[in-house]
């Protein structure tokens, strides 16, 4: 993805469901690419191609002990997603309390005025 900001590389990455499993599974422990492809229905240079993007994301990490290679999560890019949502999360929270607070305001003045054209003489 050349040229692209680091945001939109993790957010690239994690568009696809194949590499949110993968996330998932290293969420829980460190895996070489044979442990990674055995829940997946791909083959195993599939899954090697899903681990360089998410590698190239700086979601995961490689590393080599004798001839073994595994990956490891890297979870501050995702904190760096996490954030970019958040500020979006507060706006729709905000946007929310407001519809609410107005809803609450449609709803007293038609419970105030069902209560009237039920009883007249409450305006006297």
């Amino acid at each position: 993805m050349a040229g692209s900001d680091q945001l939109s590389t993790i957010f690239s990455a994690l568009a696809d469901p194949t590499r949110r499993a993968i996330l998932a599974e290293l969420a829980e422990r460190d895996a070489t690419v044979t442990e990674l492809t055995a829940p997946l229905a791909i083959s195993m240079p599939a899954v090697s191609r899903h681990l360089k993007v998410l590698e190239h994301a700086g979601l995961i990490s490689r590393s080599r002990s004798g001839k073994w290679r595994a990956s490891r999560l890297e979870a501050a890019p995702l904190r760096e997603a996490a954030d970019w949502i958040e500020r979006y999360r507060r706006f729709w929270d905000s946007s929310l309390d407001r519809l609410d607070a107005h809803l609450a305001a449609v709803q007293a003045t038609e419970r105030a005025t069902d209560r009237m054209a039920e009883d007249p003489k409450e305006l006297e």
